[in-house]
């Protein structure tokens, strides 16, 4: 089976604090440690998986600047077999749809059976695994953590929904799914591994070579505008909790001894 997976470089919130910047139209990047999008490490993770079990071949996929390369190599070094790169000026600036159409062109001149793409990315909107499918007339589901191939055309996924529930479904191929953190437990990426990829050429394609008409893409043809970031005032009675998680949570565990949830 020929496996897609849609990856992303993001800020890494456990080793970096979080803070607006001071024209208040994006977040202060400089000195922050970037990594691999969680959601994203669990659908490569499951991706291996399928092809360990059923053969063929995975290929992670990234839409960025030049620092995207980072994350291809990481997951190369994790097992995927192939990586590449979706890199031009023009990509800047693009949507949740900008960059779904970005990917869309990539996948039509591939020859993909499955494409996974973490169920949170693209900004927390989680939307652009459901506009790939729909731009490919695909079959979708999301919120997946369970995956089982039934043959080479069908597979069955399970998905979480409404009050703790799961719903599995069948699901022809090709088709589109948005992974959910849970669903396995990423490998370990090794120094041997990140060394063996260290070399290998991972090829970049820009707007000509996919054939993405530039107006679509990029603040040309973004339909949402990013206007305004900013920190929630504390509501009444808030409390934020800080400290390490052992820190926090004897904090927690007193406040809610004190309220009477907890004895």
């Amino acid at each position: 089976m020929e496996v897609l997976v849609c990856i992303k470089r993001v800020p890494d919130t456990s080793e970096n604090e979080i803070q607006v910047g001071k024209d208040g139209t994006d977040i202060e990047r400089e000195d922050l440690v970037y990594s691999i999008n969680e959601w994203d490490n669990y659908a490569v993770e499951e991706a291996i998986r399928i092809r360990d079990k059923t053969g063929g071949r995975v290929t992670v996929v990234s839409v960025g600047k030049a620092e995207a390369e980072e994350v291809i190599r990481r997951q190369m070094a994790m097992g995927a077999d192939k990586g590449i790169h979706l890199s031009d000026e023009t990509f800047n600036g693009s949507d949740g749809k900008g960059i779904a159409a970005i990917l869309k062109a990539h996948i039509e001149k591939g020859a993909y059976d499955l494409v996974l793409t973490g169920v949170q990315a693209d900004d927390g909107a989680g939307q652009v695994g459901g506009m790939i499918a729909a731009m490919l007339k695909w079959p979708f589901a999301s919120l997946v953590n369970v995956i089982e191939v039934v043959d080479d055309k069908t597979i069955r996924v399970g998905r979480e929904i409404a009050g703790g529930n799961q719903e599995f479904n069948e699901i022809k191929l090709p088709c589109v799914l948005s992974i959910q953190t849970g669903i396995n437990e990423p490998r370990y990426v090794g120094i041997r591994g990140i060394r063996k990829v260290a070399s290998v050429e991972i090829p970049v394609y820009g707007a000509s070579e996919l054939g993405v008409p530039v107006e679509s893409i990029g603040k040309v043809g973004s339909k949402v505008k990013k206007i305004d970031y900013f920190v929630p005032e504390l509501g009444k009675g808030a409390e934020i909790l800080e400290g390490n998680t052992d820190e926090i949570i004897d904090q927690l565990i007193d406040i809610l001894k004190s309220k009477g949830g907890i004895r």
